[in-house]
């Protein structure tokens, strides 16, 4: 087992990972830019250094800073939370170089499924549905006007590169193909670097469920059941659930086999997701693997009981995996995510010094945050302060709770998306369960919000 384990990453997460090597046993060390200084992932941690300035290529994506302090600290684990460097494959080879252990898959498994056109070339042969369209990468506008009149419109362009919605553009119908392709690749190539991408078929009325995975060094793997995701803003995710109230326990049963069946194709070992786009008539496709913790992954921790991070660290070190942990009893987990956004505002970033808080308490009720009063929320970073989540026997109490636990969660001095949470608990689609990936483009939550005479 690690006896140190240095978190290459920050806010919630950092401190959500340094919890869990205390249960442990296991010492920690925190890193941190000049902005993150007073944050309470450095002050809760065993050791902490500093090594660089706040923007993040000067400090958390700075590889040999990285190393460096994990070196100096005698660190023999780096965990990577998610985002900045978790899913990079040539930070994982520089850990082993220093003979540090990467906690998270190996660099050939995150090649293996960080391209998602090799990422899909792997599941069509390990037998895992996907979305119909190009094999590969597309050359040109006439291979993409081919491709697209073989499968049918409306259909998608994305940036094989691609995260976030950045480089994806939906297309109705011939005549919008070549602007669209166009803009796909100039906003791929800003994004990411890389301006290549692939035509698919766009399945309508979606619904975006994950499988929660773990995979070991010793070829075994398992699914601890599903996710809804599908409350989405421009492809970012905003509100999560487990188990779906849209999916059945026939089709529970197909995504996790089909889950297993792609850890398996890929010897995976770490935790992970893999995500479906499902359609009206429960179809499900293989849309992309997450090599990493996820940021809604208490909600599979509440409604399985089950320490996804310990489970990381664990196979990290050569356990084998736990096994596949079905629900202990018929529980029901919501996640909200409070970021630091004015949703009467397109939702635009909004940093500054909190000046007072009260978290929500009480049976069945989670925060996850590192934030406090006094705090200042830097603008260099993603704007995540908080996520809370609740957990009942049935989705009604669970919403219940919810709406309990959100007006019971102040934050002053900064404008948040707590307003938001609560229009959309009131929204009669969400409630009712019955809601797809489109939620909010028919759901005025920016007049809701007013009704509500709610202060951000």
């Amino acid at each position: 087992m690690f006896k140190k384990i240095l978190i290459a990453n920050r806010g919630e997460i950092a401190l959500r990972i340094i919890r869990t090597c205390k249960e442990m046993g296991i010492k920690t060390v925190a890193v941190y830019s000049t902005a993150d200084r007073d944050s309470l992932h450095v002050r809760f941690a065993d050791e902490a250094i500093c090594i660089g300035g706040p923007r993040g290529k000067d400090s958390y994506l700075n590889m040999l800073s990285i190393m460096a302090a994990a070196e100096l600290t005698n660190a023999d684990g780096i965990h990577p939370g998610y985002g900045f460097l978790a899913e990079n494959a040539e930070f994982a080879e520089l850990c082993g170089k220093y003979q540090i252990k990467f906690i998270g898959p190996t660099p050939a498994q995150m090649r293996a499924m960080g391209d998602k056109i090799t990422a899909k070339e792997t599941m069509i042969k390990a037998g895992v549905p996907c979305i119909p369209g190009s094999e590969g990468l597309i050359a040109d506008i006439s291979e993409a006007k081919i491709i697209a009149a073989q499968i049918g419109y409306p259909v998608i362009l994305k940036a094989t590169a691609g995260g976030g919605g950045k480089g994806m553009r939906v297309v109705r119908d011939e005549s919008g193909l070549e602007k669209a392709y166009d803009m796909a690749r100039t906003e791929a190539g800003a994004s990411f670097g890389n301006d290549a991408v692939y035509l698919e078929k766009f399945i309508e009325e979606p619904h975006h469920i994950e499988i929660q995975v773990a995979g070991d060094q010793y070829g075994e793997a398992c699914h601890l059941s599903e996710r809804d995701c599908s409350v989405q803003r421009r492809h970012q995710k905003l509100v999560e659930e487990a188990p779906s109230p849209f999916v059945d326990e026939a089709l529970r049963k197909k995504m996790g086999a089909a889950a297993v069946k792609a850890v398996k194709a890929i010897n995976y070992e770490s935790v992970g997701t893999i995500e479906f786009l499902v359609d009206k008539h429960k179809n499900f496709y293989f849309m992309e693997m997450n090599t990493r913790i996820q940021v809604e992954h208490p909600v599979t921790e509440e409604v399985m009981d089950f320490d996804l991070v310990k489970e990381q660290i664990l196979i990290a070190a050569g356990t084998p995996i736990s096994g596949v942990v079905y629900f202990p009893e018929k529980m029901h987990a919501i996640e909200c995510r409070v970021n630091a956004e004015d949703p009467l505002n397109n939702f635009a970033p909004s940093p500054g010094k909190i000046t007072a808080l009260h978290t929500p308490k009480g049976y069945g009720v989670r925060v996850d945050t590192h934030i406090y009063a006094g705090y200042t929320v830097p603008p260099y970073y993603d704007s995540l302060l908080a996520k809370v989540i609740c957990r009942a026997k049935s989705r009604e109490e669970c919403i219940v709770k919810m709406t309990r636990a959100l007006h019971e969660f102040i934050i002053e001095g900064v404008k948040t998306t707590i307003p938001f949470h609560l229009a959309l608990m009131e929204n009669e689609e969400f409630r009712s369960g019955k809601y797809d990936t489109g939620l909010l483009e028919r759901f005025d939550f920016v007049s809701a919000i007013k009704e509500m005479d709610f202060e951000a």
